[in-house]
């Protein structure tokens, strides 16, 4: 508390030499003068004096034979001053506080948190048909006028909070996973008719189990991508063995083709390395409205460089983002070296791109029995040829159409065949 009231009137830090500094301070402290942070350096003292008691130190020093310099002034009358005399910087802290309670007026960013089904493209959009953007202000914004206008906008949207954090509006959302799988079902159930499964490309079943639909194919039978292998229509029959009706479905059923899967990949024997000189320059810029400002480079472009680049947005304090966007870029100076490559990196190169061939198979449920891997060079090229033996579930669903069977065509078919 005792340094806050000295800095607020002003003290200063003193140099005291002469004939008796000893008996200085005594006069001081018996004239009720406060010094303090008194430090001896043989020749001389320092120490801290109030502004007051400074003024009081005249008759001292004459009784003493000393004599007294300020080193430094500190304390709040002295900052002022200085302050004062830097009339451009007052202005500019002036202006930032002016400018700090406009924009605060002002609503600068919009965050969504909670969506999933809702997407945010269409959320924004929903937002902006309702008067709410970036740059509004945040007197026009009714917040419980905008959470029933969300609620009644989106049906699967159960639960919104709107609300306001600096210069952002932060609009949590809640979805209600039932009405969406409703919707699901629903659309599910609208679907004409049934579906078969179908053979996805050339093969041979290998195994197979049906669970609804018709099979039309068993173990060990050879199949062509688009041959059906479950029918998504059963026939009803009558006693004498017509077809009196079918009843559609999705066809269901695990089953497995075993066929061939061929890749290919090339290369080039030859090859360019970056070989970095070290020389880099480094760019700033600006983003105001879309608009990129950039600080030129002195000096000749470097004929090949790469560009790294870093870029943050502008926040004065906590929560008041404002729209302008502050960056550098690094460009660096490279020369471009010929190289060969070896045998073992072609190798190397090749076998990461079939490894990667293999996990996408893998996610896709694709089983690998067997794989023959060739690697040859012609012409300056490396080729690589890999055959796969794969067994893979089918799954390509074909819309069945729809089988008129009435009891006149019935008739009709039985008295040509009657004849």
């Amino acid at each position: 508390m005792l340094q806050t009231v000295q800095y607020c009137k002003g003290y200063l830090h003193i140099k005291v030499w002469g004939f008796s500094t000893e008996r200085f301070m005594n006069l001081c402290s018996n004239h009720n003068i406060l010094l303090w942070n008194i430090k001896n350096h043989g020749e001389y003292y320092t120490m801290c004096i109030s502004l007051k008691g400074f003024y009081e130190l005249k008759t001292i020093t004459r009784k003493t034979g000393t004599k007294v310099a300020i080193t430094k002034r500190c304390g709040l009358p002295f900052f002022s001053k200085r302050m004062l005399k830097r009339k451009i910087f007052i202005a500019g802290l002036l202006g930032s506080f002016i400018f700090l309670q406009w924009i605060g007026n002002y609503i600068l960013t919009i965050e969504i948190n909670g969506n999933y089904f809702v997407t945010e493209d269409v959320f924004v959009d929903f937002l902006n048909e309702y008067g709410i953007d970036e740059g509004i202000k945040k007197k026009d914004v009714d917040i419980a006028r905008l959470e029933k206008a969300i609620r009644n906008e989106y049906e699967i949207i159960t639960w919104t909070s709107v609300q306001m954090n600096g210069n952002k509006l932060i609009i949590h959302i809640k979805e209600n996973d039932l009405i969406q799988n409703k919707n699901i079902e629903k659309e599910t159930k609208n679907e004409t008719e049934g579906y078969h499964l179908v053979a996805d490309k050339d093969g041979v079943i290998v195994d197979m189990v049906t669970r609804s639909g018709v099979p039309k194919v068993k173990i060990g039978d050879e199949v062509k991508a688009g041959d059906i292998l479950v029918e998504g229509c059963i026939p009803i029959y009558q006693e004498d063995t017509t077809v009196k009706r079918y009843e559609y479905c999705k066809a269901d059923a695990d089953v497995q083709i075993k066929s061939t899967l061929s890749v290919s990949e090339t290369l080039k024997e030859t090859y360019e390395q970056k070989i970095y000189t070290g020389k880099k320059k480094e760019r700033g810029y600006l983003i105001i409205n879309n608009k990129q400002i950039m600080i030129p480079i002195l000096g000749n472009q470097y004929e090949q460089y790469d560009v790294l680049e870093e870029i943050e947005q502008l926040e004065l304090l906590d929560g008041y983002e404002i729209p302008i966007f502050y960056g550098k870029k690094c460009i660096r100076e490279y020369m471009l070296q010929k190289k060969i490559f070896t045998k073992e990196e072609v190798k190397e190169i090749f076998e990461k791109k079939v490894q990667k061939f293999i996990q996408t198979l893998d996610e896709k449920g694709v089983q690998i029995i067997e794989k023959n891997v060739t690697i040859n060079k012609n012409k300056g090229i490396w080729n690589l040829k890999v055959d796969f033996v794969v067994t893979q579930k089918a799954e390509t669903m074909q819309k069945v159409m729809a089988i008129e069977n009435n009891e006149e065509e019935q008739s009709k078919i039985a008295s040509e065949q009657g004849e």
